[in-house]
């Protein structure tokens, strides 16, 4: 017996269609700069121009308990900035001599 449906794999139709728009892109002409050798040497290397912040974090080491700082990390994505702000709070509350 043959099947005369034909299946259609999900990730190949997937790529077709974006092969498709790329082309269209291509005829159109709405496709990415070209960066020649002398672009590229000629490029700033560091973070663009107006990306850092007027008061820039500073990299350090700190030595936490392993207890303390499975907690810290616990709390999910940011957990370093919101350990900054509770340092921040506790420098507000007491005296730095």
């Amino acid at each position: 017996m043959s099947n005369d449906k034909q299946t259609i794999d999900p990730e190949m139709a997937a790529f077709e269609a974006a092969l498709l728009r790329s082309l269209d892109q291509a005829m159109q002409g709405e496709f990415a700069a070209v960066h020649t050798p002398d672009k590229i040497v000629a490029r700033r290397a560091g973070r663009p121009v107006g990306s850092v912040k007027a008061t820039p974090k500073v990299s350090t080491t700190i030595r936490f308990d392993a207890d303390v700082l499975a907690a810290l990390k616990a709390t999910g994505r940011g957990w370093q900035t919101r350990a900054n702000d509770a340092l921040r709070d506790w420098l507000e509350t007491h005296s730095v001599a």
